[in-house]
């Protein structure tokens, strides 16, 4: 049994070390045929910052991307996270397989200094549905994202808020990231709403790229009035400023007309910070006022009803409208953090180093089970590891036990042949057969009933020379029934030995494999929460994976439960032919002593 179960760890430790492999480079599904890794490296695009969780730009063309075999809309399109199962949430901006150009916003869990991280783009599968997480992109702190990609009628907010714009606006083609908004002395307005709204000392942040055709004194890039209070950003003779409330911060640089900027402003915590092009370029020590009114963006306004002012303080005079380009606006309801607006600035140029594409790779074919077994997270592969112990525990007792029950069946059976051939003999006749040879030695060494029938002799020779005569009185024969019957007892014992563990191993195991499933559910609803992931490819194989260790767990216990049916039927078979032959062998003892017939035992060999 040792040798068997040596045998079955090595070729547990093989297929493990199999799974491991195949998980590691396993394709993510199989009805996907192409995948292109893309490596995102802070590094290389020379920032030392953490960003956090991104929404990165990828641009693909056909420089670095072959359109062939992609669905005509993206709607194949899949990004995977560089664990190689989780799915990245994706929008696209703008697709044209006949152009060979797309725009697409990836939501990446955590950008990180240090060592580059890949994630996959797998394309190729003509009958996926088009993804339904575009609006979860963005995290939930973006309240507002515009890329002016739709061709006409008021821009489009692309989150779940839905804080589209109010007014339209002239769009043109040549923007930062495809279509942007031309301004020509109009605010695009973008309506009041709860989620706009930004508490007495809150925090926001406002980003987009700008192209200013002229620079004028006083331009307002982004404005938001409520009553006395006010925050207004933008370009002083292309000076960036920022104003709450009347105080002004200013930068020392100013901004070229024609050239793309990147425009930033990150507020809370008392503090307002202006950012061009990712470098700081204004600060100003300011909680924010309570701000409910209406989001001007390119121009400034004095909201309607506002409060008259008093008679000797100086009029309120809007700031003057920016005239030029703007794309990418968005507005988040949180302060965004330097590192995430320098992780923005470098994605999205035109020359971006942040993202690099490697070559596109094709599916040799993955099978089913090689898929949910790359989607295993550790917890499954500990309740998996568990289940294999229980599983080779439980082969090598039925394995053992069965060639056990075997060498007694048919040493018994061979026993049985003598026994039943030497009717009319005296009870001591086997012995003899023994001594000449003809009962074997696998016979005296497996055989049960040859046991009992040696400890029988053993019995009946010590009663004899105890009184000094052959015949055997009631008591005794009764004594040495009950000598055999322990005997019986001992043996079925020693049957039953480790036949518990099966039974454990047919009533555990599928709790086990439950347990697994269970944390493996939980953490699939976890992780999806955390992603803002919620669309079935991005639970599916998390919950597949989990539902593999309830299946391991019932392929643990139904061979266990068989095994078990199996070797308790045998052991009561051996059972009962040695309580028959203690039945068999008291009567003919008792027969024999009666009638007078019986001989001085000798003592029973082997």
């Amino acid at each position: 049994m040792q040798r068997v179960l040596t045998l079955l760890l090595l070729l547990l430790g093989i297929a493990m070390s199999g799974a491991s492999s195949a998980q590691e480079s396993s394709w993510w599904q199989a009805d996907w045929k192409y995948r292109k890794p893309i490596t995102l490296d802070l590094a290389a695009a020379k920032l030392s910052s953490d960003a956090g969780r991104a929404t990165v730009l990828v641009r693909l063309h056909s420089a670095n991307f072959a359109f062939d075999g992609v669905a005509p809309d993206g709607a194949d399109l899949r990004f995977i996270g560089s664990d190689g199962r989780t799915v990245l949430n994706h929008q696209i901006e703008q697709f044209d397989a006949a152009l060979g150009m797309a725009t697409i916003w990836v939501d990446v869990p955590a950008l990180r200094t240090g060592a580059a991280q890949s994630i996959w783009l797998y394309y190729g599968n003509a009958n996926a549905p088009a993804p339904a997480s575009a609006q979860l992109a963005f995290d939930p702190d973006y309240v507002a994202v515009f890329h002016f990609a739709d061709a006409d009628g008021a821009p489009r907010d692309t989150t779940a808020y839905a804080n589209h714009a109010r007014n339209a606006v002239a769009l043109v083609d040549d923007g930062v990231i495809g279509r942007a908004a031309s301004l020509q002395g109009e605010a695009l307005a973008i309506p009041a709403s709860p989620s706009l709204a930004v508490a007495q000392g809150g925090a926001l942040t406002f980003s987009a790229w700008i192209r200013p055709d002229q620079l004028g004194a006083n331009q307002a890039v982004y404005a938001r009035r409520d009553g006395g209070g006010a925050l207004v950003a933008g370009l002083d003779a292309g000076v960036p400023f920022v104003t709450v409330n009347g105080v002004r911060a200013s930068g020392s640089a100013a901004v070229t007309a024609g050239q793309r900027t990147h425009f930033a402003l990150s507020a809370g915590s008392g503090q307002v910070v202006l950012y061009i092009n990712g470098s700081e370029a204004a600060r100003l020590e300011a909680a924010l006022p309570a701000l409910d009114g209406d989001v001007l963006v390119g121009g400034d306004a004095l909201p309607a009803g506002a409060a008259p002012l008093a008679a000797d303080a100086a009029p309120v005079q809007p700031a003057n409208a920016f005239t030029g380009m703007i794309d990418e606006v968005r507005l988040s309801k949180v302060a965004r953090s330097a590192g995430l607006i320098q992780a923005d600035v470098a994605g999205q140029m035109a020359d971006a180093k942040l993202v690099a594409f490697g070559a596109d790779e094709q599916s040799e074919g993955v099978s089913h089970f090689g898929f949910i077994l790359k989607a295993m997270p550790v917890d499954a592969w500990v309740v998996v590891a568990v289940l294999s112990l229980m599983l080779l525990a439980s082969w090598a007792i039925m394995l053992g036990k069965g060639r056990y029950f075997g060498a007694v069946e048919k040493a018994n059976a061979s026993f049985t042949d003598h026994y039943r051939s030497a009717a009319g003999q005296p009870i001591t006749h086997l012995t003899d057969l023994a001594a000449s040879g003809q009962v074997t030695r696998d016979v005296q060494d497996n055989s049960t009933l040859w046991r009992l029938y040696r400890i029988a002799l053993n019995e009946v020779k010590g009663r004899q020379a105890h009184t000094g005569t052959a015949r055997l009185s009631d008591s005794a024969i009764g004594a040495i029934r009950a000598t055999l019957d322990a005997e019986v007892t001992r043996q079925s014992e020693r049957m039953a030995k480790r036949m518990n563990w099966l039974s454990t191993t047919i009533e555990g195991a599928p709790y086990v494999g439950l347990f697994g499933t269970v944390i493996g559910i939980m953490l699939v609803f976890a992780v999806a929460a955390m992603a803002g992931a919620v669309d079935i490819n991005s639970v599916a194989p998390g919950m597949a994976a989990a539902l593999l260790c309830t299946a391991a767990g019932l392929g643990v216990a139904i061979p266990a439960l068989f095994g078990y049916n199996w070797l308790a039927a045998r052991a009561e078979a051996i059972g009962a032919d040695m309580s028959i032959f203690v039945d068999e062998f008291s009567a003919r003892l008792a027969e024999e002593s009666e009638d007078g017939k019986l001989a001085l035992a000798t003592a029973a060999r082997g």
